[in-house]
């Protein structure tokens, strides 16, 4: 049976499963595109595995849309500015301003600034908080690290690691907001305010308590430079909040939505590449052993029956203590030990074909060896081949899951088996943290499911006598 391409497409589109294949598939494909284009290379080593950019991020928080099915908790804020409001001279105020709104205050607060270039003196910066009944709160006050020996100007500083505060753990936080509220309030317990930072910020003593004060706040950095020239170049501040984006973070604080899109392509990757390459070498191997016979047929078998027998998680397990633990590394070991069943199957299949009519035909006409392999019996189970590659990729990307679960991946890419593992080892399962357990396990799932309709859709295919009963 000759089968093109057009042809197997319209095959498997004529069914409902190869359809739904095809349309999930293409929906995964054009997602991981839209990854590969807009991500940078590299994300993980850069992004995901430094703990300093995800430090103005909440830490184990749910996605933002769980406030619609329960009690509403604070969604996080991040402000950021890298213009001056207004200019004074020598000060530049740059201005951070939101609505609070809401029974609970964040649930932390942050303030950082970075890429500060100066020419003579270092800046000073102050960050004060006005409140809605007009009161000011100076929370932090620096100076920017002076010129060391031997350095010329302009002066930078904070270039690649901004400047950051945890202000709801800074002591002159919690002594100038206790200040603030003794002047409002006689009798206001210092150890409550130390305790309740933010909502010390964000509210007043009330017959006393702590009470949330909602209104327009505005945090105001102040920075009093020597030469007009200097610049801040980021002024952020940070509210942190209960929940955060479409899939959560994990206890780094590391959006979970961004570590799952990256995943996808480096799944289909997985998938595609051991199926295609594995698929490739066993039918290469599976096409010599049949047609050739006597030596050749026999070495290859037996190859086939050792690679088959070898323990392939204790050699991954050393091979990853001797060269690290690297994705390709996985990838290699998938293909070298996936091919011999597909060998055998192929072998089998070429011991019927070598003598059909159409071959001795082939031979009878002086046709060499390879051209009869490749022109008169690849064809014949050319069908079969495409539809074991296919149902070979979600087997590739489970078990690159696995092996990552088990602490052999790499640990520096954010692959769904990674994300997974990195959850069970922080003990997500047994914390509640239910988002970041199931999303990459459903995606793990929803993409071998595509792979598995257009396995179905390919069955009239590999047999012809479901495409004819069709």
């Amino acid at each position: 049976m000759r089968l093109d391409l057009r042809t197997v497409l319209r095959e498997l589109w004529a069914t409902g499963a190869g359809r739904a294949g095809l349309l999930l598939f293409g929906l995964l494909a054009l997602a991981a595109l839209w990854v590969v284009l807009t991500f940078p290379r590299d994300f993980g080593p850069r992004r995901w595995s430094n703990p300093a950019l995800w430090g103005d991020y909440p830490k184990a928080a749910p996605p933002a849309w769980t406030n619609l099915l329960g009690p509403r908790r604070p969604e996080h804020r991040i402000l950021e500015t890298r213009a001056p409001a207004r200019e004074d001279g020598k000060l530049k105020v740059y201005e951070l301003a939101f609505d609070f709104q809401g029974r609970q205050p964040p649930t932390f607060l942050s303030f950082s600034l970075a890429d500060v270039t100066y020419r003579s003196g270092p800046p000073t910066v102050e960050a004060v908080l006005i409140r809605p009944d007009g009161g000011e709160v100076p929370l932090f006050r620096t100076v920017i690290s002076g010129p060391f020996p031997g350095e010329a100007p302009p002066y930078r500083r904070h270039q690649d690691e901004p400047l950051r505060v945890a202000l709801d753990s800074d002591p002159n936080a919690v002594e100038a907001t206790y200040g603030y509220l003794l002047e409002q309030e006689p009798g206001v317990d210092y150890d409550a305010v130390q305790r309740q930072l933010p909502l010390a910020l964000f509210g007043r003593w009330v017959d006393g308590g702590l009470v949330p004060l909602e209104g327009r706040y505005r945090l105001e950095a102040r920075v009093r430079v020597e030469d007009p020239g200097d610049r801040v170049g980021r002024v952020r501040f940070v509210a942190g909040g209960a929940v955060y984006g479409a899939m959560g973070t994990d206890a780094q604080g590391r959006d979970l939505a961004q570590g799952l899109l990256f995943g996808l392509p480096i799944a289909l990757l997985i998938g595609l590449a051991v199926a295609t390459l594995s698929t490739l070498l066993g039918t290469a191997l599976g096409l010599v052993s049949g047609y050739a016979g006597g030596r050749t047929d026999l070495l290859i078998q037996r190859a086939a029956d050792v690679v088959n027998n070898v323990p392939v998680l204790p050699l991954l397990i050393f091979m990853v203590f001797v060269l690290g633990a690297r994705l390709w590394l996985i990838l290699l070991v998938l293909v070298l030990f996936s091919w011999p069943g597909l060998t055998i199957l192929v072998r089998s299949m070429v011991l019927s074909l070598r003598t059909s009519p159409e071959v001795e035909a082939a031979r009878a006409l002086g046709a060499s060896r390879g051209r009869i392999i490749v022109h008169h019996v690849f064809p014949h189970i050319a069908p079969f081949i495409f539809a074991t590659l296919i149902f070979s990729a979600p087997s590739a990307i489970l078990a690159e899951a696995g092996l990552s679960f088990l602490g052999l991946g790499d640990p520096t890419l954010p692959t769904w088996g990674q994300i997974l593992e990195q959850g069970f080892r922080t003990g997500a399962v047994y914390l509640g943290y239910w988002w970041w357990i199931l999303p990459p396990g459903l995606l793990i799932v929803l993409t071998a499911i595509a792979f598995m309709l257009i396995s179905l859709g390919l069955e009239p295919i590999v047999n012809p006598r479901l495409r004819r009963g069709q």
